[in-house]
Formats: structure tokens, C-alpha cells, sequence
């Protein structure tokens, strides 16, 4: 492959976009990679469209290798199938939904579990059929409310998903380590630094769920890990560890007190701590009742939910929606508070909405025999000492707090840190939530039907070009890693005449030993301008036919390392193909 700048549709930017936040956005877009077209929906240029399909590439031939098949369904989605498994309402408002001139429903697909499923129950019957994985590379489409970062949070983008069909619960698990250890000979071949964390299914149901998290700064994803142990997971799906249950005799009856001006829980448990109540109170004394309506899809009614948390924290809107999915989650607005006056704003406590039969969650550290101070549901007063299990008992559990730094992590090793990733791949064991809704059977050797159970394994890889942007960058551009560059080699002549008729040649002469290359033959740009591109743009190694061509002499440049050689003219092809092959 050989690109000639003067002609390549290409046009690089001096200032980051108006709307780029992170540095994968601006890049991308000033190294004339991808284009804005319309809030979350991007255009990939030639250089962009190479690095895509470089990333592609890599995945197919790591698929190939377990033995995955590639297919192409359509995106265009009829309502059917994803009736069939309940989706078409749990997606509420985030997919697209469109219907055509005879009124028939559609969604853009933004996965494919249901049409895989029909597609191996039209296709395979018998048990001699399986095991198979499928797969595709494919535009996916989701209705984002708020898309941003460029291409790492769209409205469209291209994803792997694969999909694995097995006999028995054994199966699907080789299957699914089969695709773990694929992601991860991937994701080493493309140059990532990443974390396999616990996860949570979501609205793909199934049960065993790991991401593969690309780890930087700029990350959406929040994980945690231990001090003590390799444990790692995605922040919604840790699960806080309960304390034992303690005794509740002898415990102070619950009484109520008149606690003026304390709006918040700093200022309540200064007044505490002036009332001389005999002990000294901090915030995780108090129990904090947030109040939430939620609605299942497809139904027009909601229901005002209570959630109980130690007073120090706060309910992560993250893990509250993981937690309730796939309902709708809102906050009460005063309509919710006039229709339902025995919720006192600010003074909410749990027997006020298990007395009126909403229902009331708490977080797993309120447990049997705790004791609280709370809302007294009377405007100015709160109760202290009233104690779990004798006074009020939650409807279930919910662990929605946030988690922080030090927490002690759920296998009982060391204490918890944070970090920050982008979601490149996630794998799940679905089991048989599809096939049942499509009855998928395969039959077995003794004549009897036997229901399939399913894996499912996705890779953003739109997501993925922009997260190897975010690991590799400096100041002055990208650093692309060499399996995912759009050239192996940027060759540029400086100046005028012989030095681009040098570079030219030096570039075929490299094209012909199968090296990638991009050659700047521009006329009339100056040397300092296409220096600038070279570093922008972010090609692993660069040769520069310069004024140094009079000796004979190149210059070789490494773009990660930022190392300068000077090199003969009559060895540069030996020499930069041996750098391409890994000599």
C-alpha cells in the first residue's frame, strides 16, 4: 500500500474542535481521521477507515482461531423478534425506532442476540450441529441522550458481537473461556493496557458478566480493585460485604427530637453533637432516605420507591439504574411530594413509607440491630435510635451507595482503590433467556430435545480506535502501536525537486517489500508544516529526505521513543522493512 499525500483526501486541523473534550476526540478529528457529521454520528476518512479495518482485522483472525464464523445480519430489525424476548419495551427511548410505508415496526439494531437465535434455529436441529460460534462486524445504532467524547460515546458505531451455541452448561463455559482468552490475545496484539473487571449484565441478561476496561484517566467506566487480591469490578458490580447482624435488646428506645435548621446531614449531626445526648455522632450514624419513582417499561404508572443509605454516603445514579433495570429511574418533583403529603421533604423516614406501603430498600450495612438516627416524617424533628429490626424492616436489600477508596473489598483481601477505564469488550454467559423465548432446541442422540444455551461477546471497536488514542498520544499527536497504524512507515520529502523525487522512490521501493507506507510528496508545504502532520498523525517511524540527501544521509525517526539516526541512502529499505518485520 502505497498513499500519496498530494492526492490523499486529507486535511489536517491546527485547532481541536469546538466541542472535543478528550484527547482521542481532538486528535482524531485535527489528524483528519474522522469528521463530525451530526451529534454522535461520525464520518471515517481514508486514514480513519484504514485503522478501523486494521483493528478488524486483528479480531477476525483471533476469531478465526476459536473457530468463529463470520456473518452479516441486517441492521434493520423487525419488531417481531425483539417482542418475542420483552426488548422492544425495555429499550424504551434508546434505540431508534422507525416504521415503513405500510406501517411495519423497526428498530436499528444495537445488538443481535434474537436474530442470531433465529438464525441457528432455521439453519441446525441436531446435536451433531453444535458447537458453533457466529459472529459480525457491523454499525450499531443507539439513541443516546447525551452523546459526547467523539466516537467513544455515539449514536452509531461498529462493534464486534460473536455469539456461541453449546449443548450444555459446560460447553458454554469452554465457549466463553474460548472468547476470554481471545479478547485478551487481541487487546495484547492491539497494544492496550486494560483490566478484566466483574461486570453486570444489564439488558442482555444472562449470569457471568467480565469487561475488558482500556485503563485511563479519561474513561467513562469506573472500576475498582483490591490492596490485597487480584479482585477487579466494574463499580456497579461490586457488592458491599454486610456486617453481622447485632443484638437488639437493651438498646435505647427510639425517641424523637426537635432539630431546627438542619437541612443537611453535616448540620444534623452538629446539632447532635451540642444536644447532649450522651454520645458523639458522625454522619454515618444517620440514615438518609432518598426517594426515587420508578416505572417498568411498558406501563404507564410509577411507583415511588424509598432507598436507605448510611448518612456518609451518597446513592451512585449509575448503580441505581444497574440496580433497577430495566425500569425507568426518576427523582419526586413536587407533584410527587403534594399528591403524597405524608412524604415530609427533608424529614423522610422509613415508617412513614412502609406505613403508607411503598416500598423501602436499604443498603446492606443496615442490617438486624443497627441503630439510626433518621427523618421523624415531621418537619424540624428527627428520630434517634431507631434500631433495624425492632423498629423498622426493610422490604429488601439494594446496593446502590457509592464506593469509595478504602472500602474493604467483597472477597475479604485489603481495601478498595478506584480508577477510571473505557469499556473495549464485554462477555457474558447468557444461557438459554433467548433460545427459551425462541424455543431452540437441538436433538439429541437419544431422540429427546435439548435446549441450547448461549454466549455472548462483544468488542466496540469503533470504541477501541479511540481508546488506543487515549493510551498513546503526546503533546504533539498520536503515537499509533504499529498493528493498528494506517502505514508502518511516513516517508517525507522536505523540500523541492530531488528530495521528493527520493522520497518517492524510497517509498515504492518500500511498497514493494510489503511495507505500509505514506509518503508527503506535497509541493509547496514547508518542512516545518509537515513535521507538524508526521507527529499528528502519529505513523510509528518516519524517514526524511532532507538536506542531508546531499551526503546521502536520511534521517530516521521513531515516533514513540522520539529517537533520531541518521541512516545511508543506499540501506534505508533494508533497514526500515527489517524495523517492520520486527528484526
Amino acid at each position: 500500500m502505497l498513499l500519496r499525500m498530494s492526492t490523499l483526501f486529507l486535511r489536517t486541523l491546527r485547532e481541536d474542535p469546538a466541542d472535543a473534550e478528550v484527547p482521542s476526540h481532538k486528535l482524531l478529528a485535527r489528524g483528519g481521521y474522522v469528521r463530525r457529521a451530526a451529534p454522535g454520528v461520525h464520518s471515517w476518512l481514508p486514514l480513519g477507515k484504514l485503522v478501523l479495518e486494521n483493528v478488524s482485522s486483528v479480531i477476525r483472525e483471533e476469531m478465526s482461531r476459536i473457530g468463529g464464523q463470520e456473518v452479516l445480519l441486517p441492521a434493520l430489525v423487525p419488531r417481531e423478534y425483539y417482542e418475542a424476548t420483552g426488548r422492544w419495551t425495555e429499550y424504551g427511548n434508546s434505540v431508534f425506532r422507525l416504521a415503513d410505508r405500510k406501517d411495519a415496526e423497526y428498530l436499528l439494531g444495537p445488538t443481535h442476540e434474537e436474530l442470531f437465535t433465529q438464525l441457528v434455529k432455521g439453519e441446525y436441529s441436531s446435536y451433531k450441529d453444535f458447537p458453533v460460534v457466529l459472529y459480525q462486524i457491523q454499525e450499531k445504532f443507539r439513541d443516546e441522550a447525551r452523546p459526547r467524547a467523539g466516537i467513544l460515546r455515539g449514536r452509531e458505531f461498529h462493534m464486534k458481537d460473536a455469539y456461541s451455541f453449546d449443548l450444555d452448561d459446560e460447553g458454554l463455559q469452554r465457549s466463553y473461556t474460548l472468547h476470554r482468552d481471545a479478547y485478551v490475545r487481541m487487546f495484547d496484539r492491539l497494544g492496550l493496557r486494560y483490566v478484566i473487571v466483574s461486570a453486570t449484565s444489564g439488558a442482555m441478561g444472562g449470569s457471568a458478566s467480565e469487561e475488558f476496561l482500556a485503563e485511563t484517566p479519561t474513561g467513562e467506566d469506573t472500576f475498582v480493585r483490591s490492596t490485597g487480591s487480584d479482585y477487579a469490578a466494574n463499580v456497579e458490580a461490586v457488592r458491599t460485604p454486610a456486617p453481622t447482624a447485632r443484638p437488639i435488646e437493651g438498646l435505647p428506645e427510639a425517641k424523637a427530637h426537635h432539630t431546627p435548621d438542619t437541612p443537611t446531614i453535616e448540620t444534623l449531626v452538629d446539632f447532635l453533637n451540642g444536644a447532649g445526648l450522651g454520645r458523639t455522632f458522625t454522619a454515618a450514624d444517620t440514615l438518609k432516605n432518598v426517594l426515587v419513582k420508578i416505572r417498568q417499561p411498558g406501563e404507564g404508572e410509577w411507583e415511588i420507591l424509598g432507598i436507605g443509605v448510611p448518612g456518609d454516603r451518597d446513592v451512585d445514579t449509575k448503580r441505581l439504574e444497574a440496580a433497577l433495570e430495566p425500569a425507568e429511574v426518576a427523582m419526586l418533583d413536587e407533584t410527587d411530594f403534594e399528591a403524597n403529603p405524608f412524604l415530609v421533604k427533608g424529614y423522610v423516614g422509613p415508617n412513614a413509607l412502609l406505613q403508607n406501603k411503598l416500598r423501602f430498600l436499604a443498603d446492606p450495612r443496615i442490617v438486624e440491630g443497627t441503630r439510626w438516627v433518621t427523618g421523624a416524617d415531621q418537619v424540624d424533628h428527627h428520630i434517634v435510635d431507631l434500631v433495624c429490626g425492632r423498629d423498622f424492616v426493610p422490604d429488601g436489600v439494594i446496593d446502590v451507595a457509592d464506593v469509595r477508596d478504602g472500602d474493604p473489598s467483597p472477597d475479604g483481601a485489603g481495601t478498595l482503590y478506584t480508577a477510571r477505564g473505557i469499556e473495549i469488550g464485554h462477555v457474558f454467559q447468557l444461557g438459554r433467556k433467548y433460545t427459551d423465548a425462541f424455543q431452540l432446541d437441538a436433538l439429541g442422540p437419544d431422540g429427546k430435545p435439548k435446549r441450547v444455551t448461549m454466549g455472548s461477546y462483544g468488542i466496540g471497536v469503533s470504541r477501541v480506535v479511540a481508546a488506543i488514542v487515549e493510551q498513546s498520544h503526546d503533546d504533539k499527536g498520536i503515537v499509533w502501536p504499529r498493528a493498528v497504524a494506517p502505514a508502518d512507515v511516513h516517508v517525507i520529502g522536505t523540500g523541492k525537486g530531488e528530495q521528493i523525487e527520493v522520497a518517492l522512490r524510497v517509498a515504492g521501493e518500500l511498497e514493494a517489500r510489503g511495507v505500509r507506507v505514506l509518503v508527503d510528496d506535497r509541493k509547496g508545504v514547508s518542512p516545518g508544516v509537515k513535521f507538524t502532520d508526521a507527529e499528528l498523525l502519529g505513523i510509528p517511524t518516519s524517514v526524511i529526505v532532507g538536506k542531508g540527501l546531499d551526503q546521502g544521509v536520511l534521517e530516521l525517526r521513531d515516533r514513540a521513543s522520539g529517537e533520531r539516526a541518521e541512516i545511508a541512502l543506499d540501506t534505508v529499505v533494508d533497514r526500515v522493512a527489517g524495523i517492520v518485520r520486527g528484526d
